[in-house]
């Protein structure tokens, strides 16, 4: 299933719409599919004039590949500059995941920026390795520093010129990388391998959009791991375009579980 296929929505009564999304090979629904299309929900409800401004999203329950999404949009605030909208996803079980999302009219202002991307191979220098025929991801080699992880990241094949559609690309793509930063805190992690000797789940995820998304165009993503305490640990990423320019900031945190210690969850 492309991504075309699963930003496609159909409106099932009022403020209300219903996704699909692909089997993944973990079993379940992918996260940054659910943000993505719950993000694309939210939208449906907004006047075009409003570019996506932020999103915090709660990952409640794994989702079944099985059936279709229900997305309910809650029309929080229309604002002159501002509106809000709230979104859950649901299937049979329940609601499988929860987002609240601010649209905002771009102003104009100031742009001043601290991140810094840094010095990193281009794309072009790195071997493909993404798990998904939906998106191109080329690993960075990070060096061994503890709790980080860096990779250029774009959609496949283009996706047109609607921010909002770009906007979701992003948001299904910054669910990748999180759990990589998180993982390689972890004391039964073993370096180079990309099999975790745990189980790991996102938990929520936050994205603030700073400038206009290009995601079908090669971006950098730059996660770190805050602390690996218990069993939760925060991801913060800071996303470039190849010029540097800092155009989103990620949060997520991600459980990490022993798996002797799964039969008591």
């Amino acid at each position: 299933m492309d991504f075309a296929t699963m930003m496609t929505l159909e409106q099932h009564g009022p403020d209300t719409w219903v996704g699909v999304g692909p089997r993944y090979p973990w079993g379940g629904l992918y996260g940054g599919q659910i943000v993505a299309q719950a993000l694309r929900a939210a939208a449906h409800t907004v006047d075009p004039a409003f570019a996506v401004q932020s999103l915090h999203a709660y990952f409640i329950r794994l989702g079944d590949a099985d059936e279709p999404i229900r997305f309910e949009v809650d029309r929080l605030r229309n604002g002159r500059t501002f509106v809000t909208r709230r979104v859950v996803a649901r299937q049979a079980v329940g609601a499988i995941l929860n987002l609240d999302a601010s649209f905002q009219v771009p102003e104009a202002g100031p742009e001043v920026q601290t991140a810094v991307m840094g010095d990193v191979p281009s794309p072009d220098e790195l071997a493909p390795g993404s798990w998904s025929p939906v998106f191109d991801r080329r690993t960075v080699d990070v060096g061994g520093r503890a709790g980080r992880s860096t990779a250029w990241f774009q959609m496949a094949v283009p996706i047109g010129d609607d921010p909002i559609v770009q906007a979701c690309a992003l948001a299904y793509l910054s669910d990748d990388l999180p759990t990589d930063a998180v993982a390689a805190l972890h004391p039964a992690r073993v370096p180079g391998s990309d099999e975790y000797p745990f189980f790991s789940a996102s938990l929520d995820h936050a994205i603030w959009f700073h400038r206009p998304v290009q995601a079908d165009a090669w971006h950098l993503q730059a996660f770190s791991c805050h602390g690996l305490l218990s069993s939760r640990g925060l991801a913060v990423g800071e996303v470039f375009t190849p010029a540097g320019d800092h155009i989103a900031t990620v949060t997520q945190e991600v459980l990490l579980r022993s798996r002797r210690d799964l039969a008591g969850s």
